[in-house]
């Protein structure tokens, strides 16, 4: 863990979505999903005596979506990102080196 005057550093990528806006994004999806789920049932009502296997398959559509609805909108928080890494490694200072002191017989 890299350390920079005694804090640690991390990027702005590392971070994680807010709390607030996760649950937003959940709500959205699961409206979404919902909002699809009354169309389908909608449509297979109308298209009962018109085209019966469109009517099936939205039927089918309208008794799934709750299901995987609720398993999107309970999924989670995201995972952190992996790559790149959260750490910023600090900078490595080159350490000075010796300055040359063999003496010459000009300066003895």
């Amino acid at each position: 863990m890299s350390k920079h005057g005694g804090t640690e550093v991390f990027r702005i990528t590392g971070a994680r979505q807010g709390l607030a806006d996760d649950v937003r994004g959940r709500q959205r999806r699961y409206v979404i999903s919902m909002t699809v789920r009354t169309l389908s049932v909608i449509a297979a009502t109308v298209l009962w005596n018109v085209e019966r296997h469109v009517a099936f398959v939205a039927l089918a559509l309208g008794l799934l979506l709750p299901y995987i609805a609720v398993v999107i909108a309970n999924a989670g928080r995201e995972r952190a990102p992996s790559l790149p890494s959260t750490f910023v490694p600090s900078p490595e200072r080159p350490a000075l080196e010796a300055p040359n002191l063999k003496k010459t017989s000009d300066q003895s």
